[in-house]
């Protein structure tokens, strides 16, 4: 890192912010300052008791992954559909959406085996939701349970500075900055030896069992430890967290944990993808209109 930037990059800020006519970067068509629909469109809603809005990102994946997780282990009720949100078309700003998520984020969840439609959003609530409502991967005990929040927890703080922060100005922003690579570089290779060092002492985050905490950080860390977001495996110099990839490559062997990753995932090669799930055999039956519905 450098002590210091030169001048002539340095922002005068205004006495009052306004919006850019553009702020550039490859999500900038779908950024805005004020909350509320853009759009009147109703969510379709399909045969199972869980209807799910989202996009494979790591946010979405979490909830596959659990879903798919709690179906293996015999859940029925755990059936789902899985609905593709185009996030860079805006369609989480359409009203349907905006009713369930006021944040106009994915994941979001409606639990209709309710007596009224229950709206779940937040991606780490819905693990928790689910976990609860199962009775399965949060612990029961004390201690245990704790540990598993607490891992939770850890991973909707730190996330937005690996993906709002390291991702954006290192993968997505219109130009490359020192200052905020250097800054968010730094804050991501500790978060990783945060997860090295716990990683030492135990298989899995909690300790012993797989749980929600996995299935929520795998998507984020793991991904980012085996090269798959943002390229920028070799200037994190991520071969260094063992441990990480070790969990990492555990997880990555559970058949569950795969078909997770592959839903309403619409990027890399066509094998990995399943844009909707609307039934187990989907992912026998993968058919050209079953990948671009």
């Amino acid at each position: 890192m450098t002590d210091s930037i030169p001048d002539s990059n340095l922002y005068v800020l205004p006495k009052i912010w306004q919006p850019p006519p553009s702020s550039g970067g490859r999500f900038a068509n779908i950024n805005r300052p004020v909350a509320g629909p853009t759009h009147d469109k109703e969510l379709p809603v399909g045969k199972h008791p869980l209807q799910l809005y989202s996009l494979g990102t790591p946010n979405g994946v979490k909830v596959t992954v659990m879903l798919e997780e709690l179906l293996a282990l015999g859940h029925s009720g755990a059936e789902y559909d899985a609905w593709l949100i185009r996030i860079h078309e805006g369609e989480q700003f359409g009203s349907g959406f905006v009713a369930a998520n006021p944040n106009s984020k994915i994941p979001v969840l409606v639990d209709h085996s309710e007596p009224a439609p229950l709206r779940v959003f937040e991606s780490g609530a819905i693990l928790q939701y689910l976990a609860e409502k199962f009775g399965a991967f949060l612990p029961t005990a004390r201690a245990p349970r704790a540990e598993c929040l607490a891992w939770l927890n850890w991973l909707m703080g730190s996330a937005p500075f690996l993906g709002g922060g390291f991702g954006h100005f290192y993968a997505y922003a219109p130009s490359k900055m020192q200052y905020p690579i250097d800054r968010y570089a730094m804050e991501v290779k500790r978060q990783l030896d945060v997860l090295d060092r716990r990683l030492a002492e135990v298989p899995y985050l909690a300790g012993d069992d797989y749980t929600i905490a996995d299935m929520a950080v795998w998507p984020w860390y793991g991904t980012l430890v085996k090269g798959q977001i943002y390229e920028a495996g070799e200037f994190l110099q991520v071969q260094t967290y063992k441990n990480v990839l070790r969990w990492t490559d555990a997880i990555a062997k559970r058949p569950a944990a795969r078909r997770g990753r592959m839903v309403n995932r619409t990027w890399g090669e066509p094998a990995s993808q399943l844009h909707e799930r609307h039934d187990a055999g989907d992912f026998d039956t993968r058919t050209q209109d079953k990948l671009a519905p």
